[in-house]
């Protein structure tokens, strides 16, 4: 079988937090004075209202406002620093590179070997930066960041971890990895594998590469509405994205799935006679499991029975999710 065993539960409980070692994703610097106007046109979200120390989560798309990768940005006074999804650097790197034309005054730089990256999950992380004597970001919005040093260590720590739960992000100097791992755990963060990863991710509704984000879908599709700004001006894909969003015109939206028992991803959804959607992943709980599929938005939302290979299965909603104008209750 092709899921994933998820069979234990790893959400992080309120006084423990996960440490996960995020140093295999992509880290793209991006430099030069026009750097804020060329990546506010490159993708979905609006560089142009952020300043050094804020960050935002965005999406490059193609023309036609096909999803390439969800991406994390941070603004620093000289660059902004791109966490890209594992593998994706280089697809990534040679995309923006396309765009860049001779009087564009933007330097591209893949760090990812060069740097490390780790995010802490959960609310207790705040209390184990704190026994770090690093004063945590309690109340600053997501994305906020700032250059700190940890006795020798220099680090750059972000709110935020990468999913709907609280947590942090911190980038550094690759050398400093694993003496920084071993500070943090000896303080009572548990380290947790790629596997774990996934299946939290799943269980929050992240969508992935190769599964979720994919050419076959766009942002608002996947539901990323929070990562879209509607309000500025031309970027790749900004036309189809905005006719989507006018005309609500989403034929399929991103959910979740509880089943009884696991599925492979590419599985069908059928409501009586017709095919409802795609399962793109999933992953076996001691209980059932838990699927990410894209379901036809006529054929309803969250609540709704449907069949799943000779068994029943009820859509869910998952926090990581957002769906703009599709969550008010008209729709």
């Amino acid at each position: 079988m092709t899921f994933q065993d998820a069979s234990v539960m790893i959400m992080p409980e309120e006084t423990e937090t996960l440490l996960y070692d995020r140093t295999h994703w992509g880290r793209i610097e991006v430099k030069g004075s026009d750097r804020i106007r060329f990546l506010h046109n490159q993708s979905t979200n609006n560089f142009e209202r952020l300043q050094p120390g804020q960050g935002c989560d965005t999406v490059f798309v193609t023309s036609t406002a096909r999803t390439l990768d969800l991406v994390t940005a941070y603004l620093t006074e000289e660059s902004v620093i791109l966490l890209v999804s594992p593998n994706r650097q280089e697809q990534l790197f040679k995309w923006m590179d396309r765009y860049i034309f001779p009087m564009d005054r933007v330097e591209l730089s893949d760090i990812t070997e060069n740097t490390a990256c780790i995010s802490l999950i959960g609310t207790d992380s705040d209390r184990l930066l704190e026994t770090l004597e690093i004063a945590p970001l309690t109340h600053a919005p997501q994305g906020t960041h700032q250059q700190i040093t940890l006795g020798e260590i220099p680090l750059r720590i972000a709110v935020g971890s990468g999913l709907a739960t609280a947590g942090y992000t911190l980038i550094f100097e690759a050398q400093h990895r694993r003496i920084l791992a071993e500070k943090l755990i000896a303080q009572g963060a548990k380290e947790i594998t790629d596997l774990d990863w996934e299946k939290l991710r799943i269980q929050q509704g992240r969508p992935a590469p190769d599964r979720e984000l994919t050419e076959d879908y766009n942002p608002l599709e996947a539901g990323l509405w929070q990562t879209i700004s509607f309000e500025k001006g031309c970027y790749i894909g900004q036309e189809t994205i905005a006719r989507l969003n006018t005309y609500q015109g989403v034929k399929q939206q991103l959910w979740g799935l509880q089943l009884s028992q696991p599925v492979d991803p590419g599985t069908p959804i059928q409501v009586g006679e017709q095919k409802a959607g795609t399962i793109t992943s999933c992953i076996a709980l001691s209980k059932g499991a838990i699927a990410l599929a894209y379901i036809r938005t006529k054929t309803g939302g969250k609540g709704l029975t449907v069949q799943v290979a000779n068994q029943s299965a009820t859509l869910i909603d998952l926090p990581f999710l957002s769906r703009g104008y599709l969550d008010t209750p008209s729709q």
